[in-house]
């Protein structure tokens, strides 16, 4: 007899969400699972790897739409390898870009944050640079205004 999971079940055994492993569905990154005759769904161990390829391709920042591509790759065992090596290069080249942002952002955070002020607000260092851009060492704005590191 084949293995069955729950939502709930697929959620702890893969640390997703259930609104998370519900919206997936609904994009279609994970198939509609049959149903009880109560409605609850039923997953089988196909889709609890999937679940967990999805998860483990998220905690590495891809986005939605690449990992739909890495899993159709995956599903395919005998197509070329070549546009997963690319997806995951576009993917090192955000997270090469964000990773310079965040290393300027830390320095200006700590000249900042260490900078020598008297103790009065008016004449506080943080305060001054986040009130005047121009103080900043540095161009430090992230393209969107987020930390994502999703590549796509």
């Amino acid at each position: 007899m084949m293995k069955e999971y729950s939502i709930g079940q697929m959620s702890r055994r893969t640390g997703v969400k259930v609104t998370t492993i519900r919206y997936y569905e609904g994009r279609g990154l994970i198939p509609s699972p049959a149903r009880t005759t109560g409605g609850q769904r039923r997953y089988d161990e196909a889709a609890l790897e999937r679940l967990a390829f999805l998860r483990h391709a998220r905690e590495l920042c891809f986005g939605l739409g690449d990992i739909a591509d890495l899993m159709a790759l995956a599903e395919a065992p005998s197509e070329d390898c070549a546009p997963a090596h690319k997806i995951a290069r576009k993917q090192l080249a955000a997270v090469d870009r964000r990773l310079t942002i965040l290393a300027q952002l830390r320095e200006e955070l700590a000249r900042m944050a260490n900078a020598d002020d008297p103790g009065q607000a008016r004449e506080c260092r943080v305060i001054e640079v986040l009130g005047d851009h121009r103080l900043c060492i540095g161009a430090h704005d992230l393209p969107d205004g987020s930390l994502d590191l999703s590549g796509g």
